[in-house]
């Protein structure tokens, strides 16, 4: 069975990204002719050359993009996409290969269309353009924000800070205080991948989280990690949660 299966491919569809969400609709009905979109399984192996030939979409789930050393076999997440996301902005830019591996870490629907042509709407409607350009600030400033966070902080704040920038958090909550932590939940992250989002190793992110348990900040069963005391990780963190 294909890990990878094709989605019919309309206009609202391809307006469910924000990039296009803007466009007049008989801009984007023109376009549409030019995207297919799929839905592709957990673990999918992705072709990297495939990312030099079409721009992808992420609509639904979440991906991350990391590089592996080939001799240590050790990784790095560069990026965690979730819905909204374009794959590899690079590549887009300056059309040169890029050395990433793309792993869905769960069910995922993409759209993609050419790159060329995605280049080409970029230059063409200002809509998208006013899209494209403050999400591409927000990628800069995010692997700046990680690389300093690499060079500068110590495990404890790094892993603080991943958890608050994937919380799943009801910001309007208005329920009973003892339930609150129901909603403060990060879902389907591992050990390993929390690892490679820091730029550690599994064995360390165990310890930290189980630190957390045993002082009573968190919860954890198996890829689920339910926040107890929201205000103890925003402290470790080392900023205020307004920043996220």
């Amino acid at each position: 069975m294909s890990n990878k299966t094709p989605v019919p491919v309309s206009s609202k569809l391809v307006q469910q990204s924000h990039f296009f969400a803007s466009l007049p609709e008989t801009f984007v009905d023109v376009m549409v002719r030019d995207f297919k979109a799929e839905r592709w399984a957990k673990k999918s192996y992705i072709d990297q050359k495939i990312l030099e030939k079409r721009f992808f979409l992420l609509l639904e789930g979440r991906v991350e993009m990391m590089r592996t050393n080939p001799t240590t076999g050790r990784s790095v997440t560069l990026d965690l996409l979730h819905p909204g996301d374009g794959f590899d902005i690079i590549v887009l830019l300056d059309g040169k290969p890029h050395d990433v591996i793309i792993s869905p870490i769960e069910d995922i629907k993409v759209i993609s269309a050419p790159i060329e042509k995605m280049r080409e709407w970029i230059w063409t409607y200002p809509e998208l353009n006013r899209q494209f350009m403050p999400y591409l600030a927000q990628k800069m400033r995010e692997q700046e924000n990680k690389t300093t966070d690499f060079a500068l902080y110590d495990i404890t704040t790094r892993l603080s800070r991943i958890i608050l920038q994937n919380l799943n958090k009801i910001r309007n909550y208005t329920g009973l205080a003892q339930d609150e932590h129901k909603h403060h939940l990060i879902s389907g992250l591992s050990d390993e991948v929390l690892a490679r989002l820091v730029g550690s190793v599994r064995q360390v992110i165990n310890q930290q989280l189980q630190h957390w348990k045993k002082e009573g900040t968190i919860d954890k069963q198996r890829n689920k990690i339910i926040i107890n005391d929201l205000q103890k990780i925003i402290d470790d963190a080392d900023y205020a949660l307004s920043r996220y």
